[in-house]
């Protein structure tokens, strides 16, 4: 691949930031314990003896989920990617950029998701911009950043991870790319593997966040990281993990969790699931001791997980074992999801 060459769709390659963005970051700030990076999902600075943890995303809204489940998806996003930092969301500041054929109502709706999700999770919104402008289309209607406060001794990042941490991964691959395209391209189940299958697939939707796997996980002093398996799935997580905290990786992965559901949307449409995007997986880097009561706790709530996995010295390099032959943990650099959604949508 020539890494200089930007993807047609999805996100930045690592390189390019690299190169672009990461040496031009503005002026060096000593309160900034967390920085822009890769692998990590949001930064953190200090201010009056508090970790503040930010994260800025789309605002992402498609009106063929419905109006209501369209913003469920939106605000899960957004909040994710700042409860992998191990402090409470709080406060939501929203951008919305609206097309001009999106109704009062409409509006109305999706707000309300919004306010509910905010009520249930504690959440605050402190500042935004609502308007409806041309040119702006669906699905990223607009940006929002999601800000979470806490003790700098509670924050979880690269930092705290040791050789001997345990890997733990919930749900299992490719969460986001079977709920969206069940959701999205309902036929395309249909015809493959029945009205069931659509079904069971279709549900797979509302796994796709990762804040109460994080609630639980806060709760266990050993979870060292967290991370949402976004782009490029559980794969490129544990990759860009691996190289934000400079430490190997030992994974198994056959001890992943794999939902029936989730293999057979793999198999019927043949693509690697593991490299598949998977926002609602939560990879955690946590101490060997409570590694096993914390998979205990999320089965306890709902929430399949298993331990995977271990750090190992940097020096080691990432390896992964498949039907017991060990090879090297690639990035996939690629992810399957856009192909996909492309082939469904002719």
């Amino acid at each position: 691949m020539n890494q200089e060459k930007l993807p047609e769709l999805g996100k930045i390659h690592p390189q390019f930031f690299d190169r672009v963005i990461y040496p031009r970051l503005g002026v060096t700030d000593d309160d900034i314990i967390i920085g822009p990076r890769h692998g990590v999902d949001y930064g953190v600075i200090r201010v009056g003896g508090q970790a503040i943890a930010i994260s800025t995303d789309p605002f992402f809204i498609v009106p063929s989920f419905g109006f209501d489940r369209a913003a469920w998806f939106a605000f899960h996003i957004i909040f994710c990617d700042v409860a992998v930092s191990g402090l409470p969301p709080k406060h939501l500041a929203i951008d919305l950029n609206l097309p001009p054929e999106m109704t009062e109502e409409q509006i109305e709706e999706m707000w309300n998701a919004v306010h509910e999700e905010s009520v249930k999770y504690g959440i605050s919104v402190v500042t935004g911009h609502t308007a409806r402008y041309t040119g702006c289309a669906y699905p990223m209607v607009g940006g929002a950043t999601a800000i979470a406060i806490g003790d700098e001794s509670d924050l979880r990042g690269p930092h705290r991870a040791a050789v001997g941490d345990r890997i733990v991964i919930t749900k299992g691959p490719a969460i986001e790319t079977t709920g969206l395209l069940a959701v999205l391209f309902p036929e395309r189940f249909i015809s493959a593997g029945g009205e069931d299958f659509q079904r069971d697939a279709a549900d797979v939707f509302d796994q796709m966040s990762v804040l109460d796997d994080c609630i639980i996980a806060r709760e266990f002093p050993g979870v060292h990281v967290m991370h949402d398996a976004t782009e490029c799935g559980i794969l490129g997580g544990l990759y860009e993990m691996a190289r934000a905290g400079s430490y190997g990786l030992r994974i198994e992965q056959d001890l992943i969790p794999v939902q029936p559901v989730l293999q057979k949307t793999a198999d019927l449409f043949k693509f690697d699931m593991f490299s598949a995007i998977s926002e609602g997986t939560l990879i955690a880097v946590v101490a060997a001791d409570e590694a096993d009561e914390l998979v205990t706790a999320l089965k306890e709530n709902g929430i399949p997980g298993a331990v995977c996995g271990e750090i190992v010295p940097e020096s080691d390099g990432l390896k992964i074992v498949r039907d017991g032959e060990e090879s090297a943990l690639e990035h996939p650099v690629t992810d399957p999801y856009w192909a996909l959604a492309a082939e469904f949508s002719k």
